[in-house]
């Protein structure tokens, strides 16, 4: 018997009959295996009348056991710390900020001006995700420092596991990593260097859908990332040899930037003309700090009231170099 989290670079010859021929993939849980492993590990806690485990697992999408055996473990170290004998689903909440996260950082002293940019910032992305569909719901937005980095973040909480997602899924999440970087230029006129982060994970999200998914008009139904090779033949681990021309390369760059600048306008256009409810946003978070719960819900209900007509989630036009 063996284990592996990489089994797409072991050696064929491994593979042959006789070998290890015989493969069982363990997967991460999904939702009902999450509330089952919670379960078992919440089994020498005592936990409060408010605690749903089912929530719990809905608001832990990719966590494993050993994550949900530290979520409980760190839940109830908090609500230890406050003198609690019963661990709530605020304790829960709480400890879930701290595993994805990091820690807070509330001694982390920002200047006024950032504090805005980073109000600003969160205040896009949570306006881009509350108005396009096909997105997660928001459940909580904050600009306390998290962490090593993190000034701030938006969180959304998927309603279901999802095993595939669509071009229109996935544009529709590069433009929520693109609304804070938006955000600060139409308010400030100028950018910041906190969307570092996002523009890394959209150009990935992009690139994907030109390289492997064939989602680009342009290049067709292809992919361009060839299967990987033995790790001992290979050059470097993991490298991967370019099985396609100059020529080619070319255009997938441009077709790369032609989804990620179409997608800036898109965004651009919608925050635009949702700025009066960017403003309201970001000045209650300012005074607040958090936003979740309740007081989301009922500043979504004003966008979705206040939005004349339905977002259309097209794809982005193509931007001539």
């Amino acid at each position: 018997m063996a284990a592996t989290n990489r089994p797409e670079i072991l050696d064929p010859a491994l593979l042959r009959p006789g070998r290890f021929d015989r493969h069982v993939a363990i997967d991460k849980p999904d939702i009902r295996g999450r509330e089952a492993i919670l379960r078992v590990h919440a089994r020498e806690v005592k936990l409060g009348p408010d605690v749903d485990l089912k929530k719990v697992a809905a608001m832990t999408p990719g966590f494993v056991g050993a994550d949900l055996a530290n979520l409980i473990n760190e839940a109830a170290l908090i609500a230890a710390r406050r003198n609690r004998e019963e661990v709530t689903m605020a304790d829960f909440q709480e400890a879930a900020d701290r595993i994805i996260g990091g820690l807070e950082k509330r001694n982390r002293a920002m200047n006024p001006k950032e504090k805005e940019i980073v109000a600003y910032h969160e205040s896009g992305h949570a306006l881009v995700a509350m108005v396009l569909p096909n997105m997660d719901p928001v459940s909580k937005i904050s600009i306390i420092p998290r962490g090593i980095a993190a000034l701030g973040y938006t969180q959304q909480l998927p309603t279901e596991d999802r095993y595939l997602m669509t071009r229109n899924e996935l544009l529709s999440r590069l433009k929520v990593l693109l609304g804070g970087r938006v955000s600060e230029e139409i308010i400030f006129g100028d950018i910041s260097t906190g969307a570092q982060n996002d523009l890394q994970r959209a150009t990935d999200i992009a690139r994907r859908m030109v390289m492997e998914y064939g989602m680009s008009e342009k290049l067709g139904p292809l992919t361009y990332i060839s299967e990987p090779r033995s790790a001992h033949l290979d050059l470097g681990f993991g490298s991967r040899d370019r099985e396609f021309s100059e020529r080619t390369a070319q255009q997938i760059d441009e077709e790369i930037y032609s989804i990620i600048e179409g997608s800036h306008q898109n965004v651009r256009e919608l925050l635009t003309s949702q700025r009066s409810m960017l403003e309201k946003l970001a000045k209650i978070l300012l005074e607040k700090e958090t936003i979740d719960g309740g007081e989301l819900k009922k500043f979504l209900d004003e966008v979705t009231a206040g939005v004349a007509e339905k977002v259309s989630n097209k794809p982005p036009a193509p931007v001539v170099n």
